[in-house]
C-alpha cells in the first residue's frame, strides 16, 4: 500500500471528510499542507536577485507614473479653478 499526497487512504473515498471528526480533518488539512509545501522549489539566487529588480523597476516606473499624473491633474485643476486667490 502505497501513501498518497493528498492524505487519503483506501479505506476512506475521497470526500468522505463527513466521517472524519473535527481534530481528524484539522490533522488531515495539517498534512495535506505539509504534502504541498514538500512541493515547493526555492529560486536560486540569480532568480531572486532577477526578480527583486523587476519588482524594483515596476514600482520606481509606477511612482514617476503616479506622480506625473499627480502633477499634471493638479496643474489642470490650479488652471481650472485658480489658486485660492479672490479677484
Amino acid at each position: 500500500m502505497s501513501h498518497t499526497v493528498t492524505g487519503e487512504t483506501s479505506d476512506q473515498p475521497a470526500g468522505s471528510n463527513q466521517q472524519r471528526g473535527f481534530f481528524g480533518r484539522i490533522w488531515l488539512f495539517i498534512r495535506q499542507v505539509i504534502g504541498e509545501l514538500k512541493k515547493v522549489v526555492a529560486p536560486s539566487r540569480r532568480e531572486l536577485v532577477n526578480y527583486v529588480l523587476v519588482v524594483l523597476v515596476f514600482v520606481a516606473f509606477m511612482m514617476l507614473l503616479i506622480s506625473l499624473l499627480d502633477l499634471g491633474f493638479g496643474q489642470v485643476a490650479i488652471w481650472l479653478f485658480g489658486n485660492g486667490e479672490q479677484a
